[in-house]
Formats: C-alpha cells, sequence, structure tokens
C-alpha cells in the first residue's frame, strides 16, 4: 500500500497502485480490480482527494506517454504533460488550447477536471476543445467516444468517475511568438476590479486579476494580454527556487501573507503594457518546485466557487469576511459559456479561487457559511480544488447529477470506478 494526497496535502489515504504502459495495461488492471474499486491519477495536482481510492487500486497512468502531432491536433496518451507538449509544440508555433495555472497536468486530467484557463471568457474549458478520446470502462473494452457521444460529455468533468482516459486528440492553437503581451493595471478596490474585467476582458484572450482579501477591500492586479504576432519560438521554463521540505506550520500566516500581499500590490504599475514568456505569465507557481510544502505538514485548502452574473452581492460578501484570513495568491476571473461536461465546473459568471492554511481557527464554519451562500446564488464548487465539501451540496449546486449519474450507472453498473471523493460527495 502507498498513502496518496492530492496537492493540498490534508487528507492521506492507502492505495495500491500499479503504472500502466499502454491502453491494454488498463484494461487488464481494470477488469482484475478488486470491489474497493480504481481510479485513474495523473501528476497529483488535484488539490484534494480526487485521485485517491482508499484501500482500493490507483492507476499511475503517467506511463502512457505517447504522442503526435500534425495539422495542428495533438493526439496524446492520457499520461503526457502540457509541459512535455508546451516544451515541444511552443518552438513549433503552437500552443495548448487552454492551460490551467500549471503546467504540470496530464492530458486525461485535463479531461477529468475539465480544467479552464485564462481564456474561458472566449474559448471556454479544454473539453471542448477535445474531438475524440478513448476511454476504458467498467466491462473491460476500449470506447472511442466522439462528442456526439453523451458518455463523452459524462466524462469530460466527470473527475475520473466513468472509466480510464487512455488517449485523446484535440486542436491546439498557432502563435507567433513566446513572449506575451500583457497590460497590467492596478486596482484600488473590488468594484474596480470587477468594472474593469466587465469592460475590458472582451479585448484580450487571457485575463486573470490577483485581489487582496486578508484587507477585506479586494484591490487588485490585473494582467490580460495575448502572444505577441512575431518573435522568438524558443521555450525552456526553469525551476529558480525550491520550497524546503522542512517548512513548518505557521509559515503563510497572516503576517507573512500581508507583506507579501503589499509588495506585490506596490510592485505592480499603475497601468503599464509590459512583456512575458509563456511561462511567468501562466504559471508562476510552477518556477518553485514544490510549493505546496510551503504551508507544512498540515497543508492547505483551495476553496474555488463560481457565482452567476448578476450575483456579484455574494462575491462582495464573501470577500468582506476573508478579513484578516491568511488567503494566498487569491484569483478572480470571469467565466464565459461552459463546455457541455455534465459535472464541468465552469458556467458564465465570477470565479474566485484562494488557497488557505489548513487549521486555521474557524475555517470549516467559515467555509460552510460561504457553501450556503454559493448556492444560494445559483452558484458551484470546483470538484477537482475540493477536499472538504458536503455531500449535500452536489444535487444543489450541480443540475446535471442525476443525467450524469444515469449515464455512470449504465456504464459501470457496480460501482467499479471508485475515488475518495466520490464516496464523500457520495456520487
Amino acid at each position: 500500500m502507498t498513502f496518496l494526497t492530492g496537492w493540498g496535502r490534508t487528507s492521506p489515504s492507502p492505495a495500491t497502485v500499479a503504472r500502466p504502459s499502454t491502453c491494454e495495461d488498463v484494461r487488464k488492471l481494470v477488469v482484475e480490480a478488486s470491489a474497493r474499486g480504481v481510479v485513474a491519477r495523473g501528476l497529483g495536482r488535484s488539490y484534494g482527494d480526487a485521485a485517491q481510492n482508499s484501500g482500493g487500486l490507483v492507476l499511475d497512468c503517467t506511463g502512457l506517454s505517447s504522442w503526435s502531432f500534425a495539422d495542428g491536433v495533438v493526439t496524446a496518451d492520457a499520461g503526457v504533460s502540457l509541459h512535455e507538449l508546451m516544451t515541444a509544440l511552443v518552438p513549433r508555433g503552437w500552443f495548448v488550447p487552454v492551460s490551467p495555472g500549471t503546467r504540470q497536468v496530464t492530458v486525461g486530467g485535463a479531461i477529468a477536471a475539465d480544467v479552464h484557463g485564462k481564456n474561458h471568457h472566449r474559448d471556454s474549458s479544454f473539453g471542448a476543445h477535445v474531438r475524440a478520446l478513448t476511454l476504458v470502462t467498467a466491462d473491460g473494452q476500449a470506447r472511442r467516444l466522439g462528442q456526439d457521444d453523451p458518455l463523452f460529455w459524462a466524462t469530460v468533468g466527470g473527475m475520473g468517475l466513468t472509466g480510464v482516459v487512455t488517449s485523446a486528440e484535440f486542436a491546439c492553437v498557432p502563435i507567433g511568438s513566446a513572449l506575451m503581451r500583457v497590460d497590467v493595471e492596478r486596482t484600488r478596490d473590488l468594484d474596480e476590479t470587477l468594472a474593469a474585467l466587465s469592460s475590458g476582458d472582451d479585448r484580450y484572450r487571457y485575463t486573470v486579476a490577483w485581489i487582496d482579501l486578508i484587507g477585506g477591500r479586494g484591490r487588485g492586479v490585473l494582467t490580460r494580454g495575448d502572444h505577441v504576432e512575431r518573435g522568438s519560438l524558443e521555450f525552456a521554463p526553469r525551476t529558480r527556487l525550491t520550497a524546503p521540505p522542512w517548512a513548518p506550520n505557521g509559515l503563510l500566516n497572516r503576517a507573512t501573507v500581508e507583506a507579501f500581499n503589499l509588495a506585490w500590490y506596490y510592485k505592480a504599475p499603475r497601468r503599464k503594457t509590459i512583456f512575458q514568456g509563456i511561462s511567468p505569465f501562466f504559471h508562476p507557481l510552477d518556477g518553485i518546485d514544490g510549493w505546496n510544502r510551503m504551508y507544512g505538514p498540515r497543508g492547505f485548502v483551495q476553496y474555488q466557487f463560481v457565482v452567476p452574473f448578476g450575483a456579484e452581492e455574494t462575491l462582495r460578501a464573501i470577500v468582506g469576511r476573508l478579513r484578516g484570513m491568511p488567503t494566498f495568491v487569491p484569483v478572480l476571473k470571469r467565466f464565459g459559456a461552459g463546455s457541455r461536461g455534465m459535472l464541468s465546473f465552469p458556467t458564465p459568471g465570477w470565479t474566485l479561487a484562494f488557497d488557505v492554511p489548513a487549521g486555521q481557527p474557524g475555517l470549516a464554519r467559515l467555509l460552510h457559511t460561504f457553501d450556503e451562500w454559493v448556492a444560494a446564488a445559483g452558484g458551484r464548487l470546483y470538484l477537482a480544488k475540493d477536499s472538504r465539501m458536503p455531500a449535500s451540496l452536489m444535487p444543489l449546486t450541480y443540475p446535471r447529477l442525476a443525467e450524469w449519474r444515469a449515464i455512470r450507472d449504465d456504464v459501470d453498473p457496480h460501482g467499479l470506478f471508485q475515488s475518495d471523493l466520490g464516496r464523500r460527495l457520495r456520487l
């Protein structure tokens, strides 16, 4: 047995881990799995317990590692990382259609979580760009699915609970440079941040706002940009720092986070155009190896929610209640149209994500209050980031849950595909 955790390091659980290297390996392991079930795992960047299966089997799919590229389309095994793809594609003048805040995500994980990025307001989430995928189902079959198949959309955003994705095809984006032209703007408070995003986002392919939650006002730094039309295509991201393995609990506290926020805010220009590489623009935390260790052995909780446009008062209330809480690197974005994934997280509205060190006094009660506010506003929480949501919230916030369950039960009538998240949320 191997103990596994998510990126937040909060809920370790033991499982048997196998590392298949072919689709046939996956088929055999699925057929032979015990009653405790099986779930796929990539690079372990889900923050909570989505890629854990206590007492059961976990398939480390990073051994599924072949890929090819032709005519703007990638055909990749599920274990290929976005880092590997970018390293090869950017020098050829291509970029992945959607990149989350880290390159250390596999293709299979990007589909299972239907990941989103800074371009969601224009380009939707990763699943919208997938043309076809191969899924090993509970009967051991390897099924090729296209967007016309309901099982395809149950799998996109389905958190690995419909089967094991072994490969996929998706379209990429042509680019002329590895540089980004970025407009940086400082805002005084949350209302100014929301107004700037609402009025200006459509002029940019990529937008995001960092906001200061510890002060309770929501002042922010907006970074919005696009690929430079022509320039160098060199892409060689480097790890600048390594987080110490011995970081104590409490290193990220109110005082240290407040000092960081102050420096981050005033370091940014009031309004200026700058040029950045792909890595610092899209994946700044990838430059710190093992940055999750900075929270100490207790780990941290990431809370990400979306509320629809028109529910700004809920967003304001949450920002106000977080005053004084050591929330690290909070980011605010506008979502556009969601994909057709039945359990996909993004939906038109405002999404806010923030990290809090585990064990903060009153944190559990505070997040429970936020759960109720988000549900009442017609929003939802992101399953790939969640580690503590109650099961009662799922049917209230994911309106297509019953539809997803019907398809899942049809393809997996005995519940072979299991995860700690699935059991916790009674999926």
